[in-house]
């Protein structure tokens, strides 16, 4: 018997088995049970190809995602990942697990706040724990940019190497818990104060629900789903995936590590989402960052590393006339003979590396001017340019005391 159930064809029909009797109404815990005496560790790998295969004969998708929970109660201990390989820092995968890790402090805190409601009398002032609720699931709120990661980017590549199944039902588990944080928020929202025993009610009926949910799909993800997808994806498929991560955003946990898998040029990696400029904390269409420039309270003009005029922003209120004419002339040129002997020493000094800024300001027909000039460096130091910033600070000199609630100034026409 004992090599039957070691040939790994034989798992599978055993594995399949077994979750077909889940379905059929068997306790999770018997199954488990029957599992762990048969099978000992079930190889991570044969959990995917059986859910894959159980759809591929016809078993229907919802059918599963009903039971997903159940598939993952009687698993829970019994998944085999020891053949995980280890992501490096910066890969998108290390990222999905340092965001896990946040996720699951937050997690482990409002259980605790739980726990603290249970023990009161129904009677009591509950509303001090539930202000701390509410701040953990605003916290928690930001799986909303984990999923879509998963969603947008992780998922096609798998779809691409023929394993549907398992994207499929994870990504109605995220609908589910969507779902279940949306009545979550909506009731937090709504309630200031509560007694103990209303926000017991409301712990057991939504909030309890929605946050295990979010517990059930880090289980999923790293007993499962990643394993899998190192297994899957090579170095250029998981660039590509790395490169569009910073359009959608990350969950609690900003990386701090740059990664690039050796051997892949940045020409492998699939262009951003939706044609928007890729910076490295996040991205613009052209229109919106036209907008957001020209928006600033302040002019921007640029110089490149040849002392070329490359860019100057146009805001309502320009301090300094600029007009396109001066794009593509050297800096030198723009400034009167009087003052360029200024402009070479700013230029100089920031390309050796002496200086990294300077600033001046004037009074120019009773306004008060800042102008400062900033070097432009890249990852090693190396000079790419000069940016002048200039400033009209009259109004600002003014203001006094404090403004802390909102109201909008009248400006004359």
């Amino acid at each position: 018997m004992s090599e039957l159930i070691d040939n790994s064809a034989k798992k599978k029909e055993l594995l399949k088995l077994m979750i077909l009797q889940l379905h059929e109404g068997q306790a999770p815990e018997y199954v488990r049970g029957r599992l762990i005496k048969l099978m000992g560790q079930v190889p991570y790998n044969q959990v995917v190809e059986v859910e894959q295969e159980l759809i591929a004969e016809g078993l229907p998708q919802e059918e599963i995602l009903k039971l997903c929970d159940i598939h993952t109660a009687a698993l829970k201990g019994v998944i085999d990942t020891t053949m995980e390989i280890e992501a490096p820092p910066g890969h998108p995968v290390h990222t999905f697990k340092e965001e896990n890790k946040a996720l699951s402090l937050k997690l482990d805190s409002l259980k605790r706040i739980y726990a603290a409601i249970s023990e009161m009398d129904d009677n009591e002032d509950a509303s001090e724990y539930w202000e701390q609720i509410k701040v953990g699931f605003n916290a928690l709120a930001d799986v909303e940019k984990h999923y879509l990661r998963k969603e947008n980017l992780l998922f096609p590549f798998l779809e691409k190497k023929g394993i549907t199944g398992p994207p499929t039902v994870m990504w109605g588990k995220h609908d589910e818990t969507r779902g279940k944080m949306k009545g979550a928020m909506e009731v937090l929202s709504q309630t200031k104060t509560i007694t103990a025993g209303e926000a017991k009610g409301v712990i057991d009926l939504l909030l309890n629900p929605a946050s295990n949910s979010i517990e059930e799909m880090i289980y999923k993800e790293e007993e499962i789903l990643f394993p899998m997808c190192m297994d899957k994806l090579n170095d250029s498929e998981w660039y590509q995936i790395y490169k569009q991560s910073l359009e959608i955003g990350f969950c609690l946990y900003d990386p701090p590590d740059e990664w690039k898998p050796k051997g892949v040029t940045i020409e492998d990696a699939a262009p951003s989402i939706g044609g928007r400029i890729q910076l490295s904390t996040g991205g613009f269409n052209i229109s919106e960052l036209n907008a957001l420039l020209n928006t600033i309270p302040f002019d921007l003009t640029f110089v490149d590393k040849d002392d070329y005029v490359r860019y100057f922003t146009q805001g309502r209120e320009r301090i300094f006339a600029r007009s396109r004419a001066i794009l593509g002339r050297k800096v030198q040129n723009c400034h009167p003979p009087s003052s360029v002997h200024i402009v070479e020493r700013i230029l100089d000094d920031f390309k050796s590396g002496k200086e990294d800024s300077c600033a001046f300001w004037i009074n120019m027909g009773g306004r008060f001017i800042h102008i400062e000039y900033f070097a432009l460096r890249g990852k090693d130091g190396e000079y790419l340019g000069t940016l002048e910033v200039s400033q009209d600070l009259t109004e600002k000199r003014k203001l006094e005391g404090e403004q802390r609630l909102l109201t909008y100034g009248k400006k004359d026409n």
